[in-house]
């Protein structure tokens, strides 16, 4: 189990390592302003009206990066840099929320399946920190299988997530790009803290395989003793 204990000790660096350049990109980029002088909220306003979306509000919320789209109140929450903001980062977050309103109108089959599967995760997720401290203390097959069932379900969500953000962003970079919003360097700098955004994901979906791996050996080595 060396091996796994190196993997995902590698990971977990390489998650520090993206998380911090996401927040370093979005920083860099929140020190040059639009030049269609737009803030993050009119961005969002924009982007919606452009597909004949109505039905969807943008709401200012609170945190940093806490910026999300929430299809059960349909509402683009932005975080108070993004909402306020009138940087390239503001415009490239507000913009990739609003990639998954589009996605919602158009009824996009990753967006529907996350959606679906989101009551079932979040039980999995908040009973899994603790299935996993207690299988990993013991080895008691029936506890260890059930926690590999929860890590199942939180991995399959992880990895479903990565098509939705992605195609989100692309969204995003398309309309930025065919509206005017930004163009040229302004476009580039929105394609680059959105890649960043995107390994987030990668990052966190990788660790998760491993972790479900590495349970699913342990499952097998108990059951051969």
């Amino acid at each position: 189990m060396m091996f796994y204990y190196v993997l995902a000790g590698g990971l977990s660096l390489i998650g520090f390592f993206v998380s911090g350049r996401l927040k370093s990109k979005f920083a860099h980029y929140s020190q040059f302003s639009l030049r269609a002088n737009l803030n993050g909220a009119e961005v969002a306003e924009r982007m919606l009206r452009h597909y004949g979306i109505h039905d969807v509000k943008i709401t200012q919320g609170q945190g940093f990066l806490s910026d999300h789209y929430n299809p059960l109140t349909k509402t683009v929450n932005l975080s108070p840099d993004v909402y306020e903001g009138r940087s390239i980062s503001a415009a490239a977050v507000a913009a990739h929320e609003c990639g998954h309103a589009v996605q919602h109108a158009n009824a996009y089959a990753w967006l529907s399946l996350r959606s679906a599967v989101v009551p079932v995760v979040n039980i999995a997720a908040q009973a899994q920190q603790w299935l996993l401290i207690i299988a990993l203390m013991g080895s008691f097959k029936p506890l260890i299988l059930i926690t590999i069932a929860a890590f199942a379900i939180t991995t399959t969500f992880a990895l479903i997530t990565l098509p939705v953000e992605i195609d989100a962003s692309r969204r995003a970079l398309v309309w930025l790009e065919e509206s005017g919003t930004a163009r040229g360097e302004e476009h580039e700098g929105a394609k680059d803290a959105l890649k960043w955004a995107a390994l987030t994901y990668v990052s966190a979906a990788l660790s998760s395989l491993v972790m479900l791996v590495y349970l699913v050996l342990r499952y097998s080595g108990s059951s051969r003793n």
